[in-house]
């Protein structure tokens, strides 16, 4: 066999086994928070990406339904316990150009040199929500400083977004992680009054994402509120 092709083979079986080698080891971190058929691809490498800069497994939670009043449940998709407070995702994917303003109740995609445009529903004013809903839960959380990380994944570019609220980020996911990294260099370290309460009410909603019939009212409500 002629040595340049023996060389051409071992380049793509190294090529090949890298892959696969880091495709198995990416699954084996992941595993250490959440399972491959939670949330969405781009929710799972969001939580790829804050375990590679060195967050602890243990105080990211991942696909959490969070209980409410009666049946109703808060579907957050990524929450971080850390030492300068709780930093809450909330994470998109879009092409084309985004438009909006921070106090919209909705905001435009535009597609296809802006011949095709889309509503949707302001994701500052939803994390916002989810952040509200989880204050609601714990007397402790009233003191406890929270982050929003508003992070948007696919090809699209963020056009005139002024005014956003402090201590709220708009972000590519190119330029999550030094978010977070801004986050915990530039903030004091908080007090938590009862860190395994707080533990246990995210580990409990993380929970909940496994229980089929709170998934199916979920989606119930969200559909019944959207009709009316």
């Amino acid at each position: 066999m002629d040595s340049a092709l023996i060389l051409y083979l071992l380049i793509v079986a190294l090529i090949l086994f890298t892959i696969i080698y880091h495709y198995a080891q990416d699954k084996k971190l992941l595993k250490s928070v959440t399972n491959s058929y939670r949330g969405t691809r781009t929710e799972r490498l969001m939580v790829l990406m804050l375990l590679k800069l060195g967050i602890p497994p243990q105080t990211i939670f991942h696909d959490l339904y969070l209980k409410k009043q009666g049946d109703n449940y808060c579907q957050i998709e990524l929450v971080v316990a850390t030492k300068v407070g709780i930093i809450v995702f909330e994470i998109k994917k879009y092409n084309g150009w985004i438009f909006g303003q921070a106090n919209q109740t909705y905001w435009t995609q535009l597609l296809a040199y802006g011949k095709q445009k889309y509503r949707f529903y302001n994701p500052i004013l939803q994390n916002k929500k989810h952040i509200e809903d989880l204050k609601k839960q714990l007397p402790q959380f009233q003191n406890v400083p929270f982050y929003s990380i508003i992070v948007f994944f696919g090809k699209c570019s963020l056009k005139n977004f002024d005014y956003i609220p402090d201590s709220t980020f708009l972000v590519k996911s190119s330029n999550a992680i030094q978010v977070v990294k801004e986050i915990l260099e530039h903030n004091e370290p908080t007090f938590y009054s009862s860190k395994r309460e707080i533990v246990n009410l995210l580990q409990s909603a993380t929970l909940n994402g496994e229980n089929e019939k709170i998934k199916t009212r979920h989606i119930q409500n969200i559909k019944r509120n959207f009709r009316y």
